[in-house]
């Protein structure tokens, strides 16, 4: 037997899920295992006509409390947690007819899948594991001696080990379960913790916060090639998105789809479907066309005008069901993913021409008011904030210009400001009769965005044969204050006629002079919409 080879002689089996199991468990006694278990999975093992010690026959003492108290005993623990080279741990499970168990076999309470449904707080606690990731913590840290198994995905590979190693698992298989065990109890506590926090109505501050998650999809790479990368999906309720997709066709998301997919459904997700049909067109994570209309097939023929050469290769969300219409104006052009709530049958027959074209249902819209939090990493630690989920027609506007905006200024100053939410700062949406006709982004200086937004403007008019700039008659919204006249002054001269800013610069009223002697409304929103 090799020196880093630990016999599996004793297995202790205590699972929620039990798919498997019985399969699993014959093949571990087939290589002359004892197997003792719990509860439920002791009645399957035995209904399976397999020799089964109940943990209550080695504790000595009964189920209790509900099942609470089973296994949390020195009879169980003292076997998982026994160093098996040390005489004074040896001496000790002598001295109290402790018995060793080399191989652990838990999945814990469904806690993640409960408080995913609709479920009281005490459903929810009672589901919240305690004596399972106490062994599964005993056994990972012993994994020296000890073997623990957390997945039931892992049944196969372990049993084809146990066969090619005449019944015994290798050094490398028993730390490579017991970083997955770890890694397993930490998420499911920072599921637990993340719940009761949010009931508890406990701030970002928190001194302590924990963030986990399972393994949605492995990915080729990350941004660039060089990059390793995955996905993984938060436990709870799941926000209708890239993590609730389920993608009919096409290839394999990558990490750069997955985000960019996220930014443009969150954006259109901001138009009211029973309102209008909407569409927004994303690239590198920022709309370059987002347009409403009385169909989908007009919404996206609207937002692919304001800028088709950027749209090329893009992300197209849809607010409602993609249709046949919508479909055959999208495949026209070469286009990464389409997401929508659903798809009709013939919207599907239709994008399925172009095979590598990926196809995403996401179910529903997320809420742009719902709660949650952002996290980024930086060099040592994370930021943490709440998710942005301001919007604009909660907001109390405020007229600062001696002209107040018209109707359809008005109009069109809400929809801008709802599309600046999700560009990149600095952020200058020109938009029209419900569309973009012009959008600067990611710019250190807002004067710039604004320029960059008039000269799309232009080139847009350009591309259709018009005259005059689209920004002529158009509004502006921008996410933060101009903290100089400047900005403002480059809309005005482009053609703008109304403004949406959050104001709040010391120098507001230099600008709203600048607007007045350029006959422009203004309205200040109060809210800041910056997006890094």
């Amino acid at each position: 037997m090799p020196s880093d080879a630990v016999r599996i002689t004793r297995a202790l089996l205590s699972v929620s899920d039990k798919t498997g199991l019985v399969e699993f468990a014959r093949a571990l006694a087939g290589h002359g295992v004892a197997l003792l278990s719990t509860g439920g999975t002791h009645r399957a093992l035995r209904e399976a006509g397999l020799a089964v010690i109940e943990v209550s026959d080695v504790t000595g003492f009964p189920e209790m409390m509900d099942g609470r108290v089973k296994t949390l005993h020195p009879a169980i623990h003292g076997g998982l947690l026994a160093v098996r080279a040390n005489p004074e741990h040896q001496a000790a499970m002598a001295a109290h007819g402790i018995g060793p168990i080399d191989l652990l076999v838990v999945n814990l309470y469904p806690f993640e899948a409960t408080i995913a449904q609709d479920c009281t707080d005490a459903e929810a606690i009672e589901n919240i594991d305690v004596g399972g990731p106490a062994m599964i913590r005993g056994a990972a840290k012993n994994h020296a001696d000890v073997a623990v198994v957390t997945d039931v995905a892992d049944y196969p590979a372990l049993l084809a080990e146990l066969d090619g190693r005449e019944g015994t698992l290798s050094s490398v298989t028993r730390r490579r379960l017991a970083a997955k065990a770890f890694a397993r109890t930490a998420a499911y506590d920072a599921a637990i913790a993340n719940w009761l926090a949010a009931r508890a109505g406990e701030p970002e501050t928190a001194p302590f916060r924990a963030f986990g998650g399972t393994l949605a999809q492995g990915l080729r790479y990350g941004e660039n090639p060089h990059q390793a990368a995955a996905f993984y999906r938060s436990p709870g309720k799941a926000r209708a998105g890239v993590a609730t997709v389920r993608q009919l066709q096409g290839k394999e998301l990558s990490y750069n789809n997955l985000n960019d997919t996220d930014a443009a459904y969150e954006c259109v997700a901001e138009f009211d479907p029973s309102s209008a049909a909407a569409v927004a067109i994303i690239k590198h994570a920022n709309p370059c066309g987002v347009a409403t209309g009385t169909t989908l097939a007009e919404a996206y023929e609207r937002a692919l005008a304001c800028d088709p050469s950027s749209a090329f290769g893009g992300i197209v969300a849809l607010n409602r069901t993609l249709d046949a219409d919508s479909a055959r104006r999208i495949v026209e052009i070469f286009t990464e993913v389409i997401i929508a709530p659903d798809a009709t049958p013939e919207a599907v027959a239709i994008v399925a021409a172009k095979k590598n074209l990926r196809l995403l249902l996401a179910g529903s819209l997320p809420d742009p008011r719902g709660a949650g939090e952002t996290v980024r990493t930086l060099s040592g630690g994370l930021l943490v904030q709440g998710r942005d989920n301001a919007v604009v027609d909660d907001m109390a506007l405020r007229v600062v210009t001696k002209r107040a905006p018209t109707e359809r200024e008005l109009a069109d100053l809400l929809f801008a400001f709802r599309v600046a939410k999700h560009v990149k700062s600095n952020a200058i949406v020109y938009a029209r009769d419900g569309a973009t006709v012009g959008i600067g982004a990611g710019q250190m200086s807002r004067v710039d965005s604004s320029r960059i937004a008039a000269w799309k403007a232009a080139e847009a008019a350009a591309r259709g044969g018009a005259t005059e700039s689209l920004a002529k008659g158009a509004v502006v919204a921008s996410d933060a204050f101009f903290p100089f006249a400047d900005g403002l002054i480059a809309a005005a001269e482009a053609g703008a006629t109304a403004v949406i800013q959050p104001g709040g610069s010391m120098r507001d009223d230099e600008v709203v002079r600048a607007a007045d002697e350029a006959g422009l409304a203004m309205v200040f929103t109060g809210h800041r919409h910056f997006r890094h």
